[in-house]
């Protein structure tokens, strides 16, 4: 994984507002169909990781366990979080491909 990558592709997605972070907002994302990719802090809960795979897989998202919920809150620029969505296609494949390389 392109860990450098990634944290530069979540801050850009931030930026650019194509990033839901929190829980609400998440779920909220997932559910609208604006979700294209959900990144889940490796540190959450098994609570919290097995309801976002849960969600996820009934709404056929693309989803992934890296970082940390520091790391994840550090390179958006907030709090720590548990999880991200990326509501944008182009970010996440760019992000689906730095966390394969």
């Amino acid at each position: 994984m392109n860990e450098q990558k990634l944290r530069t592709l979540l801050g850009l997605a931030q930026k650019a507002g194509k990033l839901a972070s929190g829980e609400l907002a998440v779920e909220k994302a997932v559910k609208s169909g604006k979700a294209k990719l959900v990144l889940i802090a490796a540190d959450a809960s098994d609570n919290t990781r097995k309801s976002y795979r849960d969600m996820t897989s009934y709404y056929k998202i693309a989803c992934h366990e890296t970082l940390s919920k520091d790391q994840l809150g550090n390179a958006t620029g907030k709090p720590p979080r548990a999880a991200v969505a990326v509501t944008e296609s182009g970010f996440a494949k760019a992000m689906s491909e730095a966390l394969l390389s």
